[in-house]
């Protein structure tokens, strides 16, 4: 789908509080576009628009949209939108955020990244490789990276560096020249109703690898495994710890600080080991996203140097394992983990560098949708904690009901993974339980992507 634009157009974003909307709302913005945007309600994401200038409605009204030319709305957009039904009935041109996206990556040389998993991290760490090689990409990502202190960044180079959304199959609108498919997990099921849905739509994209460019798979993924069997494109390398990797992970360490590995590159144009490579992250699941943005800058030729530059300096992104402050011998860590997947491997990275520290896990779950489809993959997914403080259901305006009893989860958590568990009511009784047990050599971390982020950060006002 082609988008004619003129730079005269207004283009309104419906829902531009969130992240992905809100940084392409910047990065038009930056292009010179004409935009504004509405949403329910004001947050940090809004802010950073209101520092540019950008107009922004904190309600959906049609007079909103008086001197709109072209709407762009969000996933979570319903039919019954106001702004959305005027739009229509005024005959104006709509578009989804992913096809808005694609025109606007389509004049760059993009790097595309997606994945059930990792893929904000990842595209955070490729953008920092560039940056230390002074390629200067534009960058669009699903998190806020701390060394621009936003999502988004209009660049002067050609380069783009795009974090793809694959929860609504708007990934494969995006067009590319080089691709990361991270993983693929049992996840946003709610849209495709199975996982061999799923695994269609990333052997799609897979595909759509072009033969100018190059696609990067993580090897590790037993679901991209099965996938990369079953395509006729095989114009791409692999990544992990397997030994069949064109680019294989070897002589793991990690420390509380850094992690540090070799990478030996097995490609076609050359035979080598890349070694010490240095990362201030922890985890397995972070040495993967590293070892993705490496065999990406490796294959289009930048500088060794650059790349141990680029990771060495990574600044990080927010809410991956966040650092919010500590208290006596007690550390609070902020993270976005709301997948079973995602919880696990952040908590096995914990406690393989912080043995001797009782880990607190304060989880929220993340859409009721969710946690129906994936209860018992939750149960099992807090083993490396030793206590669980299970936190309401944050909805996200979902009018499902559970078809079983929240205490009856808890329960099974209890069961499956051996923890303490402690379910809390709501933000006033987490911090009671806070202030009565901040004692010990412990980590409490907080998980979640819902509202659990705000409740970790006030937690420091209670001491």
């Amino acid at each position: 789908m082609k988008i004619d634009l003129g730079k005269n157009e207004l283009i309104h974003f419906v829902g531009v509080g969130g992240i992905g909307m809100s940084g392409l709302a910047l990065i038009m913005n930056g292009l010179g576009y004409k935009v504004q945007g509405s949403d329910i309600a004001n947050n940090r994401n809004i802010g950073r628009l209101k520092e540019k200038k950008i107009r922004i409605f904190l309600d959906h009204k049609k007079e909103n949209i008086k001197k709109t030319t072209v709407l762009v709305i969000s996933s979570a957009i319903k039919k019954n939108n106001p702004e959305l039904i005027e739009a229509v009935k005024k005959n104006l041109p709509v578009y989804t955020r992913g096809d808005m996206l694609g025109h606007i990556v389509s004049f760059m040389r993009n790097v595309v990244i997606t994945g059930s998993h990792g893929k904000t991290t990842t595209t955070s760490l490729v953008s920092s490789i560039f940056t230390a090689a002074n390629l200067d990409p534009t960058i669009i990502n699903g998190g806020v990276l701390n060394s621009i202190g936003n999502s988004a960044k209009l660049g002067k180079s050609n380069w783009c560096v795009t974090e793809s959304d694959e929860s609504d199959g708007s990934f494969l609108k995006i067009p590319f020249t080089y691709s990361i498919a991270t993983n693929l997990d049992s996840e946003h099921l709610d849209f495709y109703k199975n996982i061999n849905n799923l695994k269609k739509c990333f052997l799609k994209f897979i595909e759509k690898i072009p033969s100018v460019g190059k696609g990067f798979i993580c090897y590790d993924d037993q679901n991209l495994k099965k996938v990369l069997k079953k395509s006729a494109n095989k114009n791409f390398y692999t990544y992990g710890k397997n030994k069949k990797s064109n680019f294989q992970i070897m002589n793991i360490k990690q420390t509380s600080n850094f992690s540090s590995f070799d990478i030996k590159v097995n490609i076609p144009s050359k035979k080598k080991i890349i070694k010490g490579i240095k990362l201030p992250m922890i985890g397995l699941h972070n040495i993967l996203n590293a070892a993705a943005a490496v065999s990406l800058a490796f294959t289009i030729g930048l500088p060794e140097k650059n790349i141990k530059v680029g990771l060495y300096n990574f600044k990080g992104v927010q809410r991956r394992f966040s650092h919010l402050f500590n208290h006596n011998n007690i550390g609070f860590y902020d993270d976005y983990a709301h997948h079973p997947t995602e919880i696990r491997s952040v908590l096995n990275g914990v406690r393989k560098v912080y043995k001797n520290k009782e880990i607190v896990c304060i989880f929220q779950p993340h859409r009721i949708s969710r946690v129906i489809n994936l209860k018992k993959e939750f149960s099992k997914c807090f083993k490396m904690a030793d206590t669980v403080l299970l936190c309401p259901i944050y909805t996200a305006n979902e009018k499902l009901r559970l078809n079983f009893t929240y205490n009856s989860f808890a329960k099974l958590i209890i069961k499956n993974s051996n923890v303490k568990l402690v379910q809390v009511d709501d933000e006033l009784q987490l911090q009671r339980f806070i202030k009565q047990n901040a004692f010990g050599e412990k980590i409490y971390i907080g998980m979640g992507a819902g509202s659990i982020s705000n409740w970790m950060k006030n937690l420091k006002n209670i001491f």
